[in-house]
């Protein structure tokens, strides 16, 4: 294979590495570092260390990452087994489920392999990749390309999901996008006797006001949903005409209805983000962008990062799972005519006077706010959210739902949720989060190994530590949840995502996890 010259300064190499259970640091470092000088390449250019999830932990492998100084990242055997690479094992294919950890690692999160596999002393495998400046990569529609593509200069945080070249239709290529995008929090706790700190729903919710609301609309299943009075009782919550309110089966439906049914060319999501958008845009065929914030700004957003191409952006505020709140100014800029601009509000009545909130702006062009009733109210398993958009948009989303799409239950829900002693009992839950979380961080910040993102504004809180994998399993034992972090593109293994609790909870995980922080055995060699 012939190896371009790189450029000089541009870090922009990912080495995919696989290794055996055991292989010893010194020998994965060493192969990763023989096999750059080999091919010309500078350990200084590399920005990531890619590998399969079984090898997250493995200690040659992060060890290596850290002495190179950058992070590892780890994707699915199933995203892996969906690249094609040219050395294909089918050893490595029995062992853990794709046929090569290293090249297909490697290229997964980059755009041209140029040093195909290396073997090392038998337990550890090395490729690298790189990721080109600038991006001139078609998005595919439908399983055809556009004549448009949508380009990207410079460092700007942009990345292209698709894979070289992909082996699914468009489609059907959603596993393909790296993390495991149809991850939730509700497989954490799922069957499971924990404690939730991995699903952001308010507890002990429904409340007992709401719960009689919902047994009363029961006597009523027998006639069709009429959604009249809870559209009603929406829009006059948020001072909209009743054309600009859609009620959806939960805010997941809304974004399979805007991938579905609005036109969208360079669709580009803002990341890390709910992933729901952006499995939503790929399952309908589209190829989708990535804006990717980073640590070092504070998950805050630039506009100038988001490409002028993109005609629809997802971008949550606050965003799951990073708790940043956006100011609404600087969402405002990137509305422009042409655009469609979809912000997922979930979790804003979460933050005390939903300041930055955008639901009740008419002046936005094509803007689109999402919100859920779910989150706050305790009715995931109701499904009910809602669109707020202008009367043509809700009009084209409309008619992509099936008939009766939200049931009488969950429309009585919305109707009770919109009244005035329901907002007052939410609010009040949004100042005592704000101080439940306020608690959370304080305790945090107790702990030299985790680094918390202070700017939180959510019912949850982003940490970094490291051997996160191996503490959330520590706190499994000790009968906490928490949320994993790298099915967030965006993150990685290093992650994870705590829900705030009240101050007795969170005192208890606070212990949990300084037993767990306290049992890891000290690696050597680093």
């Amino acid at each position: 294979m012939t190896t371009p010259t790189p450029e000089p300064g541009a870090r922009n190499l990912v080495v995919g590495v696989g290794a055996r259970r055991g292989a010893p640091l010194d020998e994965v470092l060493g192969l990763i570092e023989e096999t750059l000088r080999g091919a010309g390449l500078r350990a200084a250019d590399v920005v990531e260390v890619a590998t399969v999830d079984a090898k997250a932990d493995e200690p040659g492998i992060v060890g290596a990452a850290a002495r190179l100084g950058v992070p590892v990242v780890t994707y699915p055997a199933a995203a892996l087994a969906g690249v094609r690479v040219p050395h294909a094992s089918g050893a490595a294919a029995a062992a853990v489920g794709t046929p090569s950890v290293a090249e297909a690692a490697a290229l997964i999160g980059a755009d041209e392999l140029v040093v195909e596999k290396s073997i090392g002393k038998g337990l550890a495998t090395c490729a690298v990749a790189r990721r080109f400046p600038a991006v001139l990569t078609p998005f595919a529609v439908s399983g055809e390309k556009t004549s448009t593509p949508l380009v990207t200069e410079g460092p700007r945080p942009f990345t292209m999901t698709a894979m070289n070249p992909p082996t699914h239709p468009p489609t059907r290529d959603i596993e393909s996008a790296g993390p495991d995008l149809r991850h939730h929090g509700d497989a954490e706790v799922r069957g499971e006797n924990l404690t939730d700190l991995a699903v952001n729903v308010r507890t002990h919710t429904p409340p007992e006001w709401l719960r009689q609301r919902i047994a009363a609309s029961l006597v009523s299943l027998a006639a069709y949903p009429d959604g009249t009075s809870a559209r009603a009782a929406v829009a006059e919550r948020h001072g909209l005409p009743v054309e600009r309110v859609l009620l959806t089966a939960g805010a997941a439906e809304a974004f399979v209805l805007i991938a579905r049914a609005l036109p969208a060319r360079c669709p580009v999501v803002v990341h890390p983000q709910f992933t729901e958008p952006e499995a939503a845009l790929r399952a309908a065929g589209h190829g989708v962008g990535r804006v990717l914030l980073r640590e070092e700004d504070g998950f805050r957003l630039d506009p100038a990062a988001v490409p002028d191409e993109a005609d629809l952006v997802v971008v949550g505020n606050p965003t799951n799972p990073t708790s940043v709140l956006h100011p609404a100014a600087l969402l405002e800029r990137l509305a422009r005519p042409g655009r469609t601009l979809v912000v997922d509000e979930a979790f804003m009545d979460v933050v005390p006077g939903e300041r930055e909130a955008l639901c009740g702006r008419t002046d936005i062009p094509g803007l689109v706010v999402l919100r859920s009733l779910t989150k706050t109210w305790g009715l995931a398993g109701l499904r009910i959210g809602y669109v707020l958009a202008d009367p043509e948009t809700v009009a084209l989303l409309a008619e992509a739902q099936p008939l009766w799409p939200v049931s009488s239950p969950a429309l009585a829900a919305a109707e009770a949720c919109m009244e005035p002693r329901a907002l007052v009992e939410a609010a009040e839950a949004a100042d005592r989060i704000t101080v439940d979380r306020a608690h959370l961080l304080a305790g945090l910040a107790e702990f030299s190994e985790v680094r918390a993102v202070e700017e939180a504004r959510g019912p949850f809180v982003l940490v970094q530590l490291e051997r996160a994998a191996e503490i959330r399993e520590r706190l499994r034992l000790l009968g906490f949840a928490a949320r994993r972090g790298d099915t967030f593109p965006g993150l990685g293994p290093q992650w994870l995502r705590l829900a705030v609790r009240d101050r007795a909870t969170t005192n208890r995980f606070l212990q949990a996890l300084d037993q767990a922080v306290q049992a890891l055995p000290a690696r050597t060699g680093r």
